[in-house]
Formats: structure tokens, sequence, C-alpha cells
């Protein structure tokens, strides 16, 4: 899940995952092929370990604490 309205614009998560976020016409992240639910983003996907890896630190380095990843169970890991 991705609080886009909470962005600030710093683009360390399209730093880390190009594949996965980018640029928005407002400066603010995009999550690529990303649904929008209200005032949140949501993308649900199954990963590998080292896509799961990936996704883990592209949300560990938001400044702002934006991006959250949840397990098969709803239990968020970030």
């Amino acid at each position: 899940m991705y609080e886009r309205p909470k962005c600030i614009g710093a683009f360390a998560c399209v730093a880390t995952l190009p594949a996965r976020w980018e640029v928005g016409e407002d400066s603010k992240a995009n999550l690529i092929e990303g649904m929008q639910e209200g005032e949140q983003v949501v993308l649900e996907v199954e990963l590998t370990d080292e896509e799961l890896q990936a996704e883990l630190e592209a949300a560990q380095v938001c400044p702002v604490n934006v991006i959250h990843v949840y397990d098969d169970a709803g239990k968020q890991l970030i």
C-alpha cells in the first residue's frame, strides 16, 4: 500500500526500484500498475524472495514512510 497524498517527492523509491516506481507529473512517485483505492494506491502481487527484498528496500528508504508492504496473511512487514 502506498499513501500517495503524503509523498514528498524525494524519489528514493524510484532510485531504489525503478521497475516498480516512477516520477509522476505532479512531482510525486507513482506506483507502477497500482490501483487507486480512496487516497491509497494498492498493488497486490506475488513476489519471489529476491523481489520481496527489493520491495522492502524501496519501502525502507522512503523518508516519510508512506510505502507499506504486507505478507499474504495481512501482516505489515514495513
